[in-house]
């Protein structure tokens, strides 16, 4: 994709590596932005939930925006998590990340104080009138004040520097209505989808892309699934969907997150390093237990080696068995009837 073009394709939500102290690993992050561009990721975006964005201080988070973009060097392009505390210092992330050659922000809707719809139309209105930057709204009403369709309309109507939508409620309906409305008015408009559980039919309603953790973890998976749904290649594409669910789910739903996914991250041969959020002695028990079933997972799609112990087998799935199954079933309705 050009660097000033059209967002498509899967960009990262990246982990920041963390020292021994605790502190920004430069060299980890640095490799670390390497290895998803050579594995295919399409873009990068720091400063997002995965990248616990809240955890670090503004001059972490732009730290790490300078360094994943001198690092990436324009390779692929940077879609950087510019939320801030409130509007005039989200205006001056914005700044800082135009000078550094970012090609757009993303920025969550208002949290801690749930706005109506025309208290997120306003602040998003406010930012894109003084933003120098290509803006990406974001939504998550899991977290923050949730964007309608008739808002993103309105905005993406009044406000050209406003391009894109990135949604992670992972609601297809919700999807689809927002294209249907803002597609006719924005042809450039650019809508990515944040849950990758639905990645494939988010892209065939209409998605351009998605913001998706498991690509920082199997960025193989991701690109390729992204690839052959793209093509058409729907058979292929369903069995790489269902595939790469059981690591999403483990990796999202098995810890806090986004601890998951640091975990995937270590196996893939990173030092993430401990999260910033502290673990009782429960909770490193059971990501030790997750990171064996995350590994058996990425063994099952040859990327590691199976965790000493070994795995357990999943019995196949016999078709005809299934067939018969239904059909006795369906005999049995059907005499009661």
């Amino acid at each position: 994709m050009d660097s000033r073009g059209r967002l498509q394709g899967i960009f990262t939500p990246n982990i920041v590596p963390l020292d021994a102290r605790g502190e920004i690993h430069e060299e980890e992050l640095r490799r670390y932005v390497d290895w998803l561009i050579d594995h295919g990721v399409h873009g990068l975006y720091p400063n997002g939930s995965t990248g616990e964005f809240t955890r670090f201080t503004p001059e972490e988070r732009r730290r790490t925006i300078e360094i994943m973009a001198d690092q990436a060097a324009g390779r692929v392009p940077i879609l950087a998590g510019a939320a801030e505390a409130n509007v005039r210092e989200t205006v001056s992330a914005c700044e800082y990340y135009y000078e550094l050659g970012v090609r757009a922000v993303a920025i969550v809707s208002p949290f801690y104080y749930r706005l109506t719809s025309e208290g997120v139309y306003a602040y998003f209105k406010e930012i894109a009138d003084r933003s120098p930057i290509d803006i990406t709204l974001y939504n998550i009403p899991l977290f923050a004040s949730p964007i309608d369709v008739p808002t993103v309309k309105r905005l993406a109507a009044e406000c050209p520097r406003i391009i894109a939508i990135k949604d992670s409620s992972g609601d297809l309906p919700h999807m689809m209505r927002m294209i249907a409305e803002v597609r006719p008015i924005r042809p450039d408009f650019s809508f990515l989808t944040g849950w990758d559980a639905a990645l494939m039919p988010m892209l065939l309603i209409g998605c351009d892309g998605g913001t998706n953790a498991t690509s920082g973890v199997v960025p193989e998976i991701t690109r390729k699934l992204y690839d052959l749904t793209v093509a058409g290649r729907i058979d292929e594409a369903r069995d790489l969907q269902y595939r790469l669910l059981p690591l999403f789910d483990s990796m999202l739903y098995s810890a806090e997150f986004p601890e998951g996914f640091r975990a995937g991250m270590k196996l893939r041969g990173f030092a993430p390093g401990k999260g910033r959020q502290p673990q009782s002695d429960v909770q490193q028990l059971a990501l030790a237990k997750l990171a064996d079933q995350i590994q058996c997972l990425l063994a099952a799609e040859g990327f590691v080696s199976a965790p000493v112990g070994g795995c357990a087998t999943r019995p196949a799935v016999d078709a005809n068995q299934v067939a018969r199954i239904v059909r006795q079933v369906m005999s049995e309705l059907q005499g009661r009837s």
